[in-house]
């Protein structure tokens, strides 16, 4: 399945130096508004310990990991959503992404041009409110469609009552994400594709002085991410560039310096799987070894449906076991000897973890 996360935020907070630390594209980094004009794209390829630690044990031509892809979009400003800076070329871009990692300046110094003084809190404010004011220009729209049809038809009054609801609530200035919604009122939304329901992540760019967040700036962010139940983490961009540009042992040593444990990608795409509900299965065999992604929940034939269409639809078994077992018994021959390789249908609930054969 595809993933996808738009890098949004003011200008210069450090979009662009996040979006070259996590992918092998370099964007223009420049100390000026709108150094980034057209969005900047790259798929990420997704850290995972496990993918070497099956193929430690099963021989392949290639070891395959999942991917995300990640845009920078140009720096979104007040007024956004009349037009003011990238406008509406910024907030289309959005439309696109399975969700929003908001980066926020959560450091002092001279290095970056900024008039204002550094406030987390109000630059998170101004683009939520660009971004509800957006969608209210979508939703207000929709009701006006429906109206006349919802005095005669029940559909149209059914999708006049989710879009009201949502009017509302950005007329207030609200995310829609604030607000409870049913999986139906969801459906009548998605078409939309409303700013505001996407799921958030707040990227903290914080100094090399506050690697962990500590800082008055992080902490706000970190209160502001509680309160409307979104996750949040600290990353320093600066550091994660220099150590993209290092090899290996110049990496391990600077790391080590500094007390970096895991690289900022590794614990962005942990959060960015957390916050849409995402987990991994594995194939492995001679051809290849791969990651695949799928939503936590989904059944054998969703997942196999993954690799290919046509396998959800033809899906007759699946033999399953786990990273685990393997690691247990040292091949997957040993696994089924134990009496670990399960056969499982078509009700079969994935878990994370699960290196399966499809039988289509």
């Amino acid at each position: 399945m595809a993933v996808s996360c738009g890098i949004v935020g003011l200008p210069n907070v450090g979009k662009s130096t996040i979006f070259s630390a996590f992918s092998a594209a370099q964007a223009e980094v420049g100390n000026f508004p709108f150094c980034t004009i057209e969005p900047n794209m790259a798929v990420v390829e997704v850290p995972d310990k496990r993918l070497e630690l099956i193929h430690g044990f099963i021989e392949t031509d290639r070891v395959l990991p999942a991917v995300v892809q990640v845009v920078d979009i140009a720096g979104l400003v007040k007024g956004a959503s009349e037009g003011e800076g990238m406008g509406n070329q910024f907030l289309g871009n959005i439309k696109e992404c399975s969700a929003i990692m908001h980066v926020v300046r959560c450091f002092e110094g001279q290095k970056v041009i900024r008039e204002e003084a550094v406030d987390p809190v109000g630059d998170i404010e101004v683009i939520e409110l660009e971004l509800a004011l957006a969608d209210l220009v979508t939703v207000r729209r929709a009701c006006e469609r429906c109206a006349k049809k919802a005095r005669v038809d029940k559909e149209a009054s059914n999708l006049l009552s989710v879009y009201q609801k949502a009017e509302a609530l950005l007329e207030q200035g609200r995310q829609l994400r604030s607000s409870d919604w049913t999986k139906e009122e969801r459906k009548i939304l998605k078409p939309l594709c409303p700013l505001t329901l996407k799921p958030v992540l707040y990227v903290a760019n914080v100094s090399d002085e506050d690697l962990d967040g500590s800082s008055t700036h992080a902490k706000a962010v970190a209160q502001h991410a509680m309160a409307n139940g979104s996750e949040w983490i600290p990353i320093c961009g600066d550091i994660e560039l220099e150590l993209r540009r290092m090899d290996e042992e110049e990496k391990e040593m600077f790391m080590k310096e500094f007390g970096v444990e895991e690289l900022g990608l590794g614990r962005l795409t942990k959060s960015v799987y957390a916050l849409l509900g995402l987990q991994t299965y594995f194939t492995a065999g001679e051809i290849e070894i791969r990651a695949w992604t799928i939503h936590e929940g989904d059944t054998a034939p969703v997942a196999a449906g993954v690799i290919h269409t046509d396998f959800q639809q033809k899906f007759i078994r699946a033999q399953v076991y786990s990273v685990g077992d393997l690691t247990e018994y040292g091949s997957e021959a040993a696994v089924k000897a134990a009496g670990k390789l399960r056969t499982e249908g078509k009700e079969y609930v994935m878990r994370d973890g699960d290196i399966a054969h499809f039988l289509i």
